[in-house]
């Protein structure tokens, strides 16, 4: 069997709402696989959607956590503070040409969408 060298999981919810059992139920695995492999368990709230995300919904998911006994390590990163690194790394993938511009529009996206499934392709 393989040995594992670094583990390193995180939990990322949507401050939309309250921490709900399914968020619950995926925060414990992550975090019961990082401890037993003595391993990092990180969060990262995301908070893009700035329209419905609220400081409500993540108090409400830091205590669940709490209550939970789910500890993280590190400090929480909050994905919205992070929008000049994706920035950043969206230009180096595509000056190293690992990326390209998408000039499709939605609708045309959504056809190409509809015809991969229908062709039963991812």
């Amino acid at each position: 069997m393989t040995e594992i060298s670094q583990v390193i999981t995180r939990f990322a919810p949507s401050p939309t709402g309250f921490l709900h059992i399914g968020g619950a139920r995926t925060a414990l695995f992550n975090w019961l696989f990082a401890r037993h492999h003595n391993g990092q368990f990180l969060l990262r709230i995301e908070d893009t959607d700035r329209a419905r995300s609220t400081q409500e919904a993540i108090d409400a998911i830091l205590d669940g956590m709490s209550w939970l006994g789910l500890s993280h390590d590190g400090e929480a990163v909050y994905q919205s503070t992070r929008q000049q690194r994706h920035a950043d790394i969206a230009d180096q993938l595509l000056r190293e040409g690992k990326a390209y511009y998408c000039y499709c529009t939605p609708e045309e996206l959504d056809e190409m969408r509809s015809a991969a499934r229908e062709a039963g392709k991812p």
